[in-house]
């Protein structure tokens, strides 16, 4: 590795720790829900509601931060908006620490929702506008590698801190202020992005900043590149413009792979799986190790994705996760219908190959993929649009597992996940293009000609 991919890397490992604050801060709640549940009265079928809507608040902030995260890094940059996400996070973990009334807490996890939102789409752009072709999808994937180390270390945190009794859970929501301080400090040391700076009419520094990146020569080169693309100056992008013309094609497939990665139940199941595995039969300090185990299966299966996603491509890795997906989501249907029982081992199992083939596939794969399939002056807007729309499906699905379960039971619920995910695999065999080894200015010629189809 040469000294400039070394620095490279470095930085996209920096911006990438705004995603290890995603994924703690998305998923530490799954330790706390028990102990919400008593500390604030949440009983009966109108606490299964406000639970509910505890655990799932934090994505409806995050839809909030999905739709400015667009508009504020056009207009303040990249790193201004990571930034802020930092901040956010801070003041998140420590006011629902700290918080004694219900509204409080909730409008607590609002706050880092906010960050969240802002932080999932602005991080993937930020590395995709500074990476060079070849190793694009490796670097982007950082940030889900991030993510996943992040829900894993929550798991871990939550069974270390259990043991502190009822008030165990003000520390698992507090602690993530140490982080999220460390993050604040070492994105001041991080440059903006050049495409983001050449946009803006600073061409000066947009050379330096690609010369400190690649080098002086290949800084040239990667220069002359953006500025053939660059041919209109930055401006407001309307909704009604992103669902029409050039950008209805990848804006489809968008929408459409944000929508399956969140309804086959993903954060429902991270946010409630020491409550799924306790209906399994097991009891909370053993749900708590269980989660554990799933946290480290997913950072690991994560890695191989890493490693597989510019060798073996994006379309691949998604047909072999959804399949995956599809039969361990059946899987844990039949088990919580069987009256057999072993169950608890089955469930335990088939949640594993549900999470290594979410972390093999849609987990990093389609924020690699919208990071990549629409243009340079759209691509903020668009993936803050998309973002919201996954942020939407995402709190949506989360708000209503416990009354899912109380309704239709594990089984049914599972069942409706499943039937979802075998959809989605069909919708990825069809429309998924393949962008492996190519810049972000080819595949804007490419993915967005007007009667152009997608290449499968």
């Amino acid at each position: 590795m040469t000294g400039h991919e070394f620095k490279i890397v470095r930085i996209a490992a920096t911006v990438a720790l705004g995603g290890f604050l995603v994924g703690f801060d998305a998923t530490v709640i799954s330790g706390a829900v028990p102990f919400i549940r008593e500390f604030f009265g949440l009983h009966g079928s109108a606490g299964s509601l406000k639970l509910g809507w505890a655990v799932s608040c934090l994505g409806w902030g995050a839809m909030a931060g999905n739709l400015a995260a667009g508009s504020l890094s056009d207009r303040f940059g990249r790193r201004s908006v990571l930034l802020l996400t930092a901040v956010l996070f801070l003041a998140s973990s420590l006011a629902s620490a700290f918080s004694a009334r219900f509204a409080v807490f909730v409008a607590a996890r609002i706050c880092g929702g906010l960050g969240v939102g802002a932080a999932i789409l602005t991080a993937p752009v930020y590395i995709a506008e500074m990476a060079p072709a070849r190793s694009r999808g490796s670097l982007v994937s950082l940030n889900q590698l991030m993510i996943v180390i992040g829900i894993s270390i929550s798991f871990f945190s939550n069974y270390f801190l259990l043991s502190l009794g009822m008030e165990s859970w003000r520390w698992m929501l507090g602690v993530q202020a140490v982080p999220a301080g460390l993050y604040f400090l070492l994105l001041t040391l991080v440059p903006e992005s050049p495409r983001w700076l050449l946009s803006k009419g600073r061409g000066a520094s947009a050379r330096a900043a690609l010369a400190a990146l690649h080098g002086p020569e290949a800084a040239l080169r990667e220069l002359e590149i953006i500025q053939a693309n660059l041919v209109k100056k930055s401006r407001h992008i309307g909704i009604r413009e992103l669902l029409s013309g050039r950008l209805k094609r990848v804006m489809v497939f968008g929408f459409g792979i944000a929508f399956i990665q969140q309804a086959t139940g993903i954060n429902a199941i991270f946010y409630y799986l020491p409550t799924i595995f306790a209906s399994s039969g097991g009891e909370l300090s053993t749900s708590l190790a269980q989660s554990v185990l799933v946290g480290l299966v997913n950072v690991g299966v994560t890695f191989v994705a890493i490693w597989l996603i510019d060798r073996l491509g994006r379309k691949p890795l998604l047909g072999i996760g959804l399949f995956g997906m599809t039969l361990s989501l059946l899987t844990i249907c039949w088990a919580f219908h069987s009256v057999h029982a072993s169950h608890e081992t089955v469930v335990l199992i088939a949640i594993i190959a549900y999470v290594a083939s979410f972390a093999i596939s849609l987990g990093p794969v389609m924020w690699v993929l919208l990071s990549e399939i629409f243009p340079n002056e759209e691509r903020a807007a668009a993936i803050s649009v998309v973002g919201f729309w996954n942020s939407l499906v995402s709190a949506s699905v989360t708000l209503l597992f416990p009354m899912e379960l109380a309704t239709w039971g594990p089984a049914g619920t599972f069942l409706a996940y499943g039937l979802v995910a075998a959809a989605g695999l069909l919708f990825i065999v069809i429309l998924a293009p393949e962008t492996k080894g190519k810049t972000l200015e080819e595949l804007e010629g490419i993915l967005t000609q007007p009667k152009q189809v997608l290449a499968l």
